[in-house]
């Protein structure tokens, strides 16, 4: 297997929309609060544009299967930082998934956070997606925060 993690590049759009579509279908199990029909989370090419944001890729024989950002965010006036990494997009093709590419992706993407002299990175995931708890988990990531909701 040839697998390289570079940066997405604007051509790719159309795949990076169709990955956005993976992640949305995952994860309506989880939120009952989604719209229905087709949402978009990201503006894909405006974080790939901006000097603040890197959205990288997976490439396994010259075909994407994967994907994932990091966003430079500023911190609540609270917080001991002012600026932290946030993470998102992680996504990897069903048939590709179990090889680790998910793994190198957050590797590729902590990196550039600590290029950027960032040490705090966040990320959000459901409570219920057991499986990304998991993959999380093994790079390092601790829970930190559950976020509740009800409907009146």
């Amino acid at each position: 297997m040839d697998l390289e993690i570079r940066p997405a590049q604007e051509h790719e759009i159309d795949i990076l929309l169709e990955f956005e579509q993976g992640i949305v279908a995952a994860e309506r199990p989880f939120d009952d609060t989604l719209k229905e029909g087709e949402i978009h989370y990201y503006d894909l090419l405006e974080l790939i544009k901006s000097p603040e944001a890197e959205v990288l890729v997976a490439v396994v024989d010259n075909d994407l299967v994967g994907s994932g950002y990091a966003k430079i965010v500023d911190a609540k006036p609270y917080q001991k930082f002012t600026r932290y990494v946030h993470l998102g997009f992680m996504y990897v093709k069903p048939e590709h998934r179990g090889q680790g590419i998910n793994k190198l992706i957050l590797e590729a993407l902590l990196s550039w956070a600590k290029e950027k002299n960032i040490s705090e990175v966040r990320l959000q995931v459901y409570d219920q997606n057991d499986s990304a708890i998991i993959a999380y988990s093994k790079v390092g990531f601790k829970p930190n925060l559950l976020e509740m909701r009800i409907e009146v």
